[in-house]
């Protein structure tokens, strides 16, 4: 039974369902009872200390893989073996199963020494205690459930062999009594009755056929004697067996009085073996989870991000951003009904309760969970037949009892908050009731329908709306939590959507006051531009990471280039050192040539001069010519451009593919690498005729890797319709440069949300020449097939 929180929170948040799938991940009854008798903590550096090893616990599955820890409980056996009662084999060998288990454990953890991670697990490391003699002697001693081996003792291995020799001399006194009296009996075999070896003789020889009877047939017709000259030798059977039993029974005393010698390591081991089975359940449902470590306080702060319930499917589940306890710390939630207001109450309390147990959560990274002194929940109809008490009446009651306990560290979540009573009343007695929990300090969250209560989180400073989205185009909701704005009563545009006549709903608005009226319009305006402001963002969002994937390859051409302009400046600065250092050699060679010519001439020195002053002005010459870096030089700006034309941008100073003529204002829409981009025709130049073939090359070239390296599909299911948006963007955009024909988009079928966004965006992208869904055999509905527009 889980303990450490009220029992009405536990089952209203449904937290004693996670208990039952970790107790389906356990492997051994002990540890499946502790997972039932999981302890909702109140102390954070116990929960620290349960997240650490639980967390080591998924590295070590991870690193090393998993382990059973399946055991039958043999506590039982051990009670029994400390007060001096024999352990039969059975029992035994339930113990070595035991023992061969733990020697598995420590084998399996001797990867911990490997590692400075797993502080905590080698903490349990040390506290498991194989007991090797133990598990070998049992091992050596007991062969199955109904044999010892004949080595267990020398006497017992004597005896034996005393046995084995007398049941061959009645044997071949038998055989011998068969072959010989064969007419006397009814069948000329051997058999055993009342543990005695007998022959099954005739009756009309009963009077010459010496012996002792000890059964006949049901007919009286076959008498089954033991002849007399083998009953002192079954005599001395008999005392062989008892002495065999009796040292038997003395091995297993022995034995058992093992087992009591080590009682208190095996009850040990039986408790750290369960808990381990334990630790590693709970590891291996986070795993399944995909759930995170959640960051603990205790001021009161929850700050989940990306939260999903976690028993909603994981593939259907919306994520959702909740925060409370800092700028605010009661939340008043709206929307309409099935929107998800109930599943974000259950969602937070139960994400909590899961922290505060030292499980982790199914979030992003950084979500933050308050540690609570107690959680009170009133959610769903708990309405009292017994007690005949009304829907009101129970939930009030319940109330009540919460608001006599609350203190400012305890977390509230209430449900359709007055629902069940006269709206005008119920929305006075909500508000009033938020009033004393927001001055008593706790963190509260309410879902209502009361349009009151969304002006009074207006007014109150330190209580905040927020509403579940509706789409009313699909007439569907979104589950998607908005905080900071109350939601809309979307009654009107149903109706309408619905068919209802426009001049009942005109008629409708009548009877509204022109306040409450002025207020849903407010709020109308307010969500057109947060919509707005939304698409806005996501198209920032989507251009950023355009920008930031664009100017990592750039960074990476840019590198490309820099490396190899100092390859070829290296190789050019070398090759002219060479010419220098060859021409240098070569006036002075020219000179000494000189002077030894003209030795007798009156005007040597003059000659000599002059040449090297020649050779001097050619050799600066030759150098600069040499270490000069050449500068490319372009034309005019072009006069007729065609697509597919190399140009250079100048303020680019880069190369690029003109992809459309220039407009009205002289926009040309030019590709330069992997980057797109309208720059005006006055800032283009002609490209020379060498550097447009290697332009188009490289273009080619990037093309071609993009074809081979992008798929014909792209899975986004399970994201959220935002970043779903993002990545098919992304995706066709590739798609299309890679010169794909028709790819597929596997959105799920789920709600329609993500089917229904995707089919937006396609509609007006400029790539796409149409879409569908999915044929049977494609993958149905749950996929949309899109052509591709040519090149």
């Amino acid at each position: 039974m889980v303990r450490g929180i009220n029992s009405r929170a536990i089952k209203s948040l449904e937290f004693d369902k996670i208990v039952e799938f970790i107790v389906g991940y356990c492997d051994s009854d002990l540890g499946k009872q502790k997972a039932l008798d999981i302890v909702i903590k109140k102390d954070i550096e116990e929960i620290e200390r349960e997240l650490d090893l639980l967390n080591e616990a998924i590295s070590f599955i991870s690193s090393y893989g998993g382990i059973s820890f399946a055991f039958e409980d043999i506590r039982d056996y051990i009670k029994k073996a400390q007060i001096d009662s024999v352990l039969y084999n059975q029992e035994l060998l339930k113990i070595k199963k035991f023992l061969n288990l733990v020697s598995q454990i420590k084998g399996y953890f001797k990867n911990l020494q490997e590692s400075d991670r797993f502080v905590r697990l080698k903490e349990y490391d040390k506290k498991v205690l194989p007991i090797k003699n133990l598990e070998k002697r049992i091992e050596n001693i007991i062969i199955s459930e109904d044999e010892i081996a004949d080595d267990a003792s020398p006497m017992l291995k004597a005896l034996r062999r005393q046995k084995l020799s007398i049941n061959e001399k009645i044997r071949a006194t038998l055989n011998s009594i068969i072959s010989t009296r064969q007419k006397e009996l009814q069948e000329p075999i051997i058999t055993v009755r009342q543990g005695r070896y007998v022959v099954p003789v005739k009756q009309e020889y009963r009077s010459t056929f010496k012996g002792i009877v000890h059964d006949q047939s049901s007919s009286g017709a076959t008498l089954f004697i033991e002849p007399m000259q083998v009953v002192d030798l079954n005599n001395e059977l008999r005392q062989v067996e008892l002495k065999e039993k009796q040292e038997i029974q003395r091995i297993l005393f022995e034995l058992s009085q093992e087992v009591k010698k080590y009682s208190q390591i095996l009850f040990n081991d039986i408790e750290i073996v369960s808990e381990l089975d334990f630790i590693f359940a709970k590891a291996k449902y986070s795993l399944k989870l995909k759930a995170v470590r959640p960051e603990l306080n205790t001021m009161g702060y929850i700050n989940l991000k990306k939260a999903r319930h976690p028993l909603i499917n994981q593939e259907v589940v919306v994520p959702i951003d909740i925060h409370i306890g800092k700028q605010f710390n009661t939340l008043v939630i709206t929307g309409p009904n099935t929107g998800g207001k109930t599943v974000t109450l259950k969602t937070v309390g139960l994400l909590t309760l899961m922290a505060m147990a030292g499980l982790n959560i199914p979030a992003e990274e950084k979500s933050q969970v308050s540690i609570f002194e107690e959680v009170f929940v009133d959610i769903g109809d708990e309405q009292s037949i017994e007690q005949s008490l009304s829907t009101f009446s129970s939930h009030m009651t319940n109330i009540v009892s919460i608001l006599q306990k609350v203190n400012k560290n305890c977390l509230v979540l209430l449900d359709e908050l007055g629902a069940g009573t006269d709206p005008i009343e119920g929305a006075a007695l909500a508000m009033s009731i938020l009033d004393t929990l927001h001055k008593i300090g706790a963190k509260t969250i309410a879902t209502t329908h009361y349009s009151e209560l969304k002006q009074y989180a207006l007014k109150i400073p330190g209580v905040e709306n927020a509403s579940v989205e509706f789409d009313v185009e699909t007439l569907k909701p979104t589950y998607k939590l908005i905080i900071s704005l109350p939601g809309k009563s979307n009654a009107f545009e149903i109706s309408k959507r619905l068919g209802l006549p426009q001049q009942i709903i005109e008629n409708a608005r009548k009877y509204i006051s022109g306040e409450a009226l002025k207020f849903e319009d407010i709020i109308a305006d307010v969500e057109s531009k947060r919509r707005e402001l939304e698409k806005a963002n996501h198209e920032i969002a989507f251009l950023k990471k355009d920008v930031e994937i664009l100017k990592e390859e750039l960074e990476k051409e840019k590198k490309k280039l820099q490396s190899e302009r100092d390859k070829i400046l290296k190789e050019a600065k070398e090759k002219a050192r060479k010419i220098i250092q060859e021409a240098k050699f070569t006036a002075e060679e020219i000179i000494k040539k000189i002077r030894e010519a003209e030795e007798s001439t009156q005007n040597k020195d003059r000659i000599i001069q002059e040449v090297r002053e020649e050779l001097k002005k050619n050799l600066e010459e030759l150098e600069e010519e040499v270490l000069k870096p050449k500068e490319a030089h372009y034309s005019r700006i072009p006069d007729n451009l065609k697509e597919g034309q190399t140009v250079y941008i100048v303020p680019l100073d880069q190369n690029g593919i003109v992809l459309s003529l220039p407009d009205k204002s002289g926009n040309v829409e030019v590709q330069a690498g992997i980057l797109k981009m309208t720059v005006h025709i006055s800032n283009l130049r002609v490209a020379e005729e060498k550097e447009e073939e290697e332009v188009k090359k490289g273009y080619s070239k990037f093309v071609h890797e993009k074809s081979q390296s992008i798929s014909t599909s792209i899975d986004v299911r399970g994201k959220n319709l935002d970043d779903a948006l993002l990545e098919v963007e992304k995706y066709i955009d590739d798609a299309y440069l890679a010169g794909l024909k028709e790819v597929t988009i596997i959105h799920g079928r789920g709600t329609g949300v993500l089917r229904t966004g995707i089919s937006q965006f396609l509609r007006s992208n400029k790539h796409v020449k149409s879409f569908r869904l999915g044929k049977y055999g494609e993958g149905g509905d749950g996929v949309t097939i899109v052509e591709l527009a040519n090149k």
